[in-house]
């Protein structure tokens, strides 16, 4: 059910747009308000999908009454109303973040088309955040330990910056939740979040993947292509294991960083962008600087802010509620019904060594709710989990 809000002063007005609204769809829930400030208050009490608010009304007008709203309730969408004179500030509402505006008397088919296509957008706004909810939950950080703590209140300070980052850590760690939780705590995380595994990209396609190509740039470049730098314009672009970028790439990224600008392989045509760059490593990146494998300058723009993270058996009291976590996700992917474990079992797996990590332990609960006793015991976590 759509819940719409009718502020009209006339009241003709009004119990026509009530009428018209409510005889087209079933599905429309129309309340009415006599004013702008009988409209706010029923707008600081009810969640409304959309509000039809006239522009000239005493007490509080249409302009006051969205400008108030947007301060308490922004996704609001507005349709204003408009009498002849008013055609100019309904234009400048629409700057103030209304979606539209009809003029009086309203035109019948265009009042229902302005407000299915507002409700429809309301809706696409609602699931949008919902899915961002659900991928949020994706790349969730689990663990109460110190050194879980230690992170999270880095990333709580660091994130709202354009800061740098630079994430190091073993395989398996968790490296890239880190990244996420950095770009969805930021002031992009409206924008896109990029991600590059340098090490899974040869090292003759690195340049073009990153930056982009011209037509002709190389054999098989038969168009014109965007790299992960202009798709992430706007965003955040994840370097992981930028330890294993080659040299003439690595140089290439430093000129990104230096000045906001890229050229595309086989171009020397300069495209600007605007880029937060984190970047992850498993390798010391300091030895790879002696061993001339790394460019210290980048190092250096890199590594603003460094975030160790631990590994698995540096936090094995972090077990249990990993285990938690798994499992409840594993159980809905697979379809299969939940398994507790006993604190016998849960103790062992905190015993273990975790050569792994994260990604080890979370293969090593799946086996054990496919392949595992109704209630996981020790001798469970014996046979499944061991090497």
């Amino acid at each position: 059910m759509s819940k719409i809000l009718v502020i009209e002063d006339e009241a003709a007005i009004r119990r026509v747009l009530k009428k018209i609204l409510s005889e087209e769809s079933d599905t429309y829930s129309v309340e009415e308000a006599e004013d702008g400030l009988a409209g706010m208050e029923k707008i600081k009490e009810e969640d409304y999908d959309l509000v039809l608010c006239d522009i000239k009304m005493p007490k509080m007008d249409g302009v006051e009454v969205l400008e108030a709203t947007k301060k308490i309730k922004p996704e609001t969408p507005f349709v204003m109303i408009s009498g002849h004179g008013d055609l100019e500030t309904a234009v400048t509402t629409m700057k103030m973040g209304a979606f539209d505006y009809i003029s009086k008397p309203p035109d019948l088919n265009r009042l229902l088309n302005t407000v299915r296509i507002a409700l429809d957008r309301k809706e696409l706004v609602t699931e949008n955040k919902r899915l961002k909810k659900k991928v949020s939950k994706n790349y969730e950080m689990i663990g109460d330990s110190k050194a879980i703590g230690q992170i999270k209140e880095m990333i709580e300070k660091v994130a709202p910056t354009e800061a740098r980052v630079l994430i190091t850590g073993e395989n398996g760690t968790g490296k890239e939740l880190v990244a996420h939780w950095l770009h969805q705590k930021s002031e992009r995380s409206n924008g896109p979040m990029i991600e590059v595994n340098c090490a899974a990209i040869p090292s003759e396609l690195i340049e073009s993947e990153l930056f982009g190509h011209v037509k002709g740039a190389f054999t098989s470049a038969n168009k014109d292509r965007a790299g992960k730098f202009e798709a992430a314009n706007g965003g955040t672009i994840f370097l992981d294991e930028i330890g294993d970028m080659s040299l003439p790439a690595q140089a290439k990224v430093l000129r990104a960083l230096q000045e906001n600008k890229i050229q595309r392989v086989g171009s020397d045509k300069d495209i600007k962008v605007n880029v937060r760059v984190i970047a992850a490593t498993n390798k010391d990146l300091k030895k790879e600087i002696e061993d001339k494998k790394f460019r210290e300058d980048l190092y250096h723009r890199l590594a603003v802010i460094l975030i160790q993270v631990p590994q698995l058996n540096e936090r094995r009291e972090d077990i249990p509620l990993l285990v938690t976590h798994f499992t409840t996700k594993i159980t809905q992917e697979q379809g299969v019904p939940s398994k507790p474990f006993s604190e016998e079992a849960l103790q062992l797996l905190k015993e273990y060594d975790w050569t792994g990590n994260i990604r080890e332990l979370r293969n090593v609960v799946e086996r054990l709710i496919i392949l595992g006793s109704e209630k996981i015991e020790k001798k469970d976590v014996q046979l499944f989990a061991s090497k």
